[in-house]
């Protein structure tokens, strides 16, 4: 890739974890349920893909969510966080992903130093929770003055390309403090257009496709998840040929 410019992918199993690495990526984020935007991976996940990987240049950070939804979490799930950082620093993660707030949208500064704590010396990343504070700029300064080594952001809007305009106000904010990523509905058709107007380092995305389930029964009558969740026979994962694609599209740019 392009000197200077890192692309992650997150990744929600094993195989998109091989894929992300057959492709080329510079770093994966190991998280689980996607469909949730992401949730603390299993042990089992982790342990795996480090193994696979291990000497191989790949980093691996850990996403450490106890549960979809905001970003307002209660003294158990706050427990549930420094016990999961734990488990994934002992198992190899190369950093963790977090984010936590307070209710009126800012940056729960207190909680973050706890976590940030657990989590050192890994690398530690204040995920997209970002996109849901009340005052970019000043939660910017926040995380700065708390040592988070990057941010991950749309720019506080549905998606990075839609976002652009802040994302580039963040960036020149930060003034190599802090790396902002930007993350948020990437793909092969808008890459080009978010490096080229802006000046980002690094970005994040998921490069997904569908398969079909290898199944051959199939009770179609019953799901086992909510009604808006995707098919039980419809299985998406990283695809290799779309890594490659936004690196190419990265080099070409940059």
């Amino acid at each position: 890739m392009a000197p200077g410019i890192q692309m992650e992918v997150c990744v929600d199993s094993v195989e998109s974890a091989i894929n992300a690495e057959l492709g080329g990526a510079s770093r994966i984020e190991l998280c689980s349920s996607l469909i949730e935007g992401g949730i603390t991976p299993s042990i089992g996940e982790l342990q795996l893909v480090k193994q696979r990987y291990r000497g191989a240049g790949l980093s691996g950070f850990a996403m450490v969510r106890p549960r979809g939804g905001d970003f307002l979490y209660n003294d158990s799930e706050i427990e549930v966080m420094k016990r999961d950082i734990r488990m994934v620093k002992a198992n190899g993660a190369d950093g963790a992903v977090f984010g936590v707030l307070t209710d009126d949208g800012g940056v729960n500064a207190q909680v973050c130093m706890d976590l940030i704590a657990e989590s050192r010396p890994l690398s530690v990343t204040f995920h997209r929770a970002f996109d849901m504070v009340h005052n970019p700029c000043a939660s910017l300064e926040c995380l700065i003055s708390l040592g988070f080594e990057r941010v991950l952001t749309s720019g506080c809007d549905s998606t990075a390309l839609e976002g652009l305009p802040t994302i580039k106000r963040l960036i020149e904010q930060a003034k190599r403090r802090i790396i902002v990523v930007a993350g948020g509905g990437i793909t092969e058709r808008n890459l080009q257009r978010i490096l080229e107007n802006s000046c980002i380092r690094e970005f994040h995305c998921s490069a997904r496709s569908s398969r079909e389930s290898l199944m051959k029964f199939r009770n179609v009558s019953v799901s086992m998840g909510a009604s808006m969740a995707p098919a039980e026979y419809i299985v998406k994962v990283a695809d290799i040929n779309k890594v490659r694609m936004l690196m190419a599209i990265a080099k070409d740019v940059v």
